[in-house]
């Protein structure tokens, strides 16, 4: 009786408050309580402060009755970092994306210019691969071509790079970005050096391994131990990007590696997104001799993402020397279907939309996990799912940034990012052909108390996302 009374006493409290918005009647899913009933959210300034079962009063009340209320998603790989991309995030419940792979480098100078700027919270690792290339005077521009790519560095240009990676860190990265497809000629050791500055860092390590496929030597297979072996040797916690798109055929069997090393103590993780192709510049590392048998595609296999034409050998020798983006379909469905059903296989977009041309994943990676995977084909229940854009990635963060600790769940004191979504409708649009389609059923968005995404449409004149740093 006691205690019935005093849960009156508080629910007539929480009624009595005025929030800043109320989140009305919606089904609140938070995979960190396993909350999953009717609820009231009352939001104050950018937490929220109130989920109660009683009505809640607010100057602005929303009626979310029949939605789906959750964390809002966290892609910790997200190419595009620009205010294109961020309203594609933002439109399919993105409220936190992140450039972890590729990384960056100035870390200050990229974090200045996004500040105040930005529709959802941003954030970078420190890049091995652009600190590189700025050593080593390459001349490509988001990914190397050249000299970092195909020359090895000498003692001083390896001692350089790694300034630049601790002065990155020093800054406010997140961790250090290792893409080592795209710069092959580093060596080894450069990389277990690498890792040994993470370690001593406490610095995760967010990974795009050396080799893709089945291919002995410099399988898929080699290129996990590794990552596993460094992390072994050193104390590194390493990540592992995109796996579906490396291990190809080997998924299973990748995912298996990963889970075996984490019985084992060794904190290594790994994400996917829901596609069967990857996509990447045509002029980088990753087409040298030999692409074709370690990828187990051929020409016909690439398309052209300017034109969406599929390549012959011709136009691949003509627009590998222009240089530019193409789509690579590689992936097995039943590769990615296994990573989509793993429960800690994290979902990520590794997206990167440009004046409306890419890969499909930048507009519609969460909507197709929420809608396609889940509630059509029925291989990762929804809170599941829930879970591996949200929970998991907070999780994975917080060791390096507390304010992530406020992130990727619903509960009283957590920051207000939130993605109000209709179950029965909520669905991936963006194709091969057309990329640039919103996704539907993502209804209401907030990023840290305010709306983003309002009745499905991007509010204007908001800019409430702010720069995600290291501790």
């Amino acid at each position: 009786m006691k205690l019935t009374l005093l849960a009156v006493v508080a629910a007539s409290s929480l009624a009595a408050q005025t929030y800043d918005v109320v989140l009305s009647g919606g089904r609140v899913m938070d995979p960190e309580s396993g909350l999953d009933g009717v609820r009231n959210i009352g939001i104050r300034g950018r937490r929220i402060a109130a989920v109660s079962e009683a009505a809640l009063q607010g100057g602005t009340v929303v009626d979310v009755k029949g939605l789906g209320v959750a964390p809002g998603f966290i892609d910790l790989h997200s190419d595009g970092q620009d205010d294109e991309n961020y309203r594609f995030k933002a439109r399919v419940g993105v409220t936190t994306a992140l450039e972890m792979e590729v990384g960056v480098s100035p870390v200050k100078r990229w974090y200045t210019e996004r500040e105040g700027t930005a529709l959802v919270n941003f954030g970078a690792t420190v890049g091995h691969i652009p600190a590189r290339m700025a050593v080593m005077h390459d001349t490509g521009d988001f990914l190397p071509r050249d000299a970092a790519a195909h020359r090895r560095a000498t003692t001083e240009e390896k001692r350089a790079t790694e300034d630049l990676l601790r002065r990155g860190l020093d800054d406010g990265a997140l961790g250090i970005g290792l893409g080592i497809a795209y710069v092959p000629s580093a060596t080894h050791p450069e990389i277990l050096d690498v890792l040994r500055i993470a370690a001593e860092r406490k610095a995760p390590c967010y990974v795009h391994m050396r080799s893709p496929g089945a291919v002995e030597p410099g399988s898929v297979t080699e290129s996990l131990e590794e990552m596993i072996a460094g992390a072994a040797i050193t104390g590194a916690s390493v990540h592992i990007v995109h796996i579906t798109s490396m291990a190809l055929g080997q998924t299973g069997l990748a995912i298996e590696m990963i889970e075996g090393a984490r019985r084992r103590g060794l904190d290594i993780t790994t994400e996917a997104y829901p596609y069967t192709a990857g996509q990447t510049n045509l002029d980088s590392a990753v087409f040298d001799d030999g692409w074709q048998e370690r990828l187990a595609v051929t020409y016909k296999d690439l398309q052209w993402v300017a034109t969406g034409e599929r390549l012959t050998a011709e136009s691949f020798a003509r627009y590998r020397k222009q240089g530019g983006s193409v789509i690579l379909h590689a992936i097995p469905e039943e590769a990615a279907r296994q990573a989509v059903a793993s429960p800690d296989v994290m979902v990520a977009s590794d997206g990167m939309m440009s004046h409306g041309k890419g890969h499909p994943r930048a507009a519609g990676t969460y909507a197709r996990v929420l809608g396609h995977y889940s509630r059509d084909e029925k291989i990762v229940p929804l809170m599941t799912a829930l879970r591996k854009m949200t929970l998991l990635p907070a999780q994975r963060l917080e060791s390096m940034s507390p304010q992530m600790s406020l992130k990727g769940r619903i509960k009283v004191g957590a920051d207000a990012d939130i993605a109000v979504f209709d179950p029965a409708r909520v669905i991936d649009k963006a194709t091969f052909e057309k990329p640039d389609q919103y996704s539907e059923g993502i209804t209401h968005v907030l990023v840290n108390g305010v709306f983003v995404v309002r009745d499905s449409k991007i509010v204007g004149g908001v800019k409430p996302g702010v720069a995600i740093k290291s501790r």
